[in-house]
């Protein structure tokens, strides 16, 4: 999945059709069946657009149905969309076996084969006016990769805490009448931190339809994988460059890594991107030094963020950290 805005020397195509799906092109719903995985070959071309079929339901109830032919984020929601028959704008985030609104179960740049797909669909719009009384308003903004910014986390006593009706997982529409639409959530965060302290700003929010029943939820465990896709260790990993690749789940080693980049970019730049920290990790992952990570970087879409030379240098330590500790149990 594309992570940034694509330099004018570096753009391409990076949604690409696909009418592909389960019968006849189209999606299909079923009230509980198990998921057929299509025969294709795994090799070379059929990386684009992998034939594999997801369950999944709207996270306040529905059918559930079965979600194929896309190798992008933005290609899934369209899916989901044709699917239930709803605009795919309607769509704020998606979660992996919860349907309810939990941060630490939002699909980002994996989708585990046997994951259950639940989709959040837009609720009530709600304004508020918030006093920027403090620096730091104690957010944690991440988006959904087809558009939409939306709050992740609100520290405990910060200024968002004590703002009535605001909740995690709204999206944030609006800044002071400013569409946030089409928005990454780093930019959405620095025009919030660039709100002078001591003003007052708008917001204008959309909270996800909150679940209608209890009876809905990821189907069992304990049936037995597809065949040709292994173990169901692998997992759906959607790339930069807007194609989707079959992957082994990262070991806890590379798990640990990617979450201490996560960490120092939360504490550099106030966001929560697991896909910029696992690219970030891609970048540095075969380099020998630090020099190389740097060049590296400096070549690639992370140049505009202007990240310092001591960042960089924390960045190659929470690299190599993970590195040592990978060698020391092989």
């Amino acid at each position: 999945m594309p992570l940034f805005a694509k330099k004018t020397s570096k753009s391409f195509d990076n949604v690409t059709a696909n009418e592909n799906n389960v019968t006849n092109g189209k999606p299909v719903l079923t009230n509980g069946g198990h998921a057929q995985r299509s025969n294709s070959s795994l090799n070379g071309s059929d990386f684009t657009k992998p034939q594999l079929v997801f369950h999944c339901q709207l996270a306040h109830g529905s059918p559930t149905g079965l979600i194929t032919g896309f190798s992008s984020v933005r290609e899934l929601y369209q899916k989901i969309g044709e699917c239930y028959d709803i605009p795919q704008e309607e769509i704020l985030f998606c979660t992996l076996n919860s349907h309810k609104v939990d941060m630490t179960k939002l699909l980002g740049g994996q989708i585990g084969l046997d994951d259950f797909i639940f989709a959040h669909r837009k609720g009530q719009p709600k304004e508020v006016e918030v006093l920027k009384s403090e620096d730091a308003l104690g957010l944690t903004i991440t988006d959904n990769g087809a558009g939409y910014a939306f709050i992740k986390r609100i520290k405990e006593g910060s200024v968002m805490d004590r703002v009535e009706h605001i909740l995690v997982g709204d999206h944030i529409e609006k800044l002071d009448g400013m569409s946030m639409v089409g928005k990454r959530h780093y930019e959405v965060a620095r025009l919030l931190k660039e709100v002078p302290t001591g003003s007052t700003f708008t917001l204008r929010l959309i909270e996800p339809i909150k679940s209608g029943f209890q009876g809905i939820g990821p189907r069992s465990q304990g049936r037995t994988p597809g065949r040709g896709y292994g173990t169901g260790k692998e997992t759906l990993r959607f790339k930069a460059n807007g194609n989707a690749e079959i992957e082994e789940k990262f070991d806890e080693s590379t798990q640990a890594g990617i979450e201490a980049i996560n960490n120092l970019l939360e504490s550099f730049m106030g966001i929560n991107d697991n896909e910029l920290a696992t690219l970030i990790w891609d970048l540095g992952i075969e380099k020998s030094n630090s020099m190389d990570f740097a060049e590296a970087v400096d070549n690639s879409d992370l140049e505009s963020f202007g990240f310092t030379d001591d960042f960089i240098i924390e960045l190659w330590g929470a690299i190599t950290d993970a590195r040592r500790k990978k060698a020391e149990k092989n």
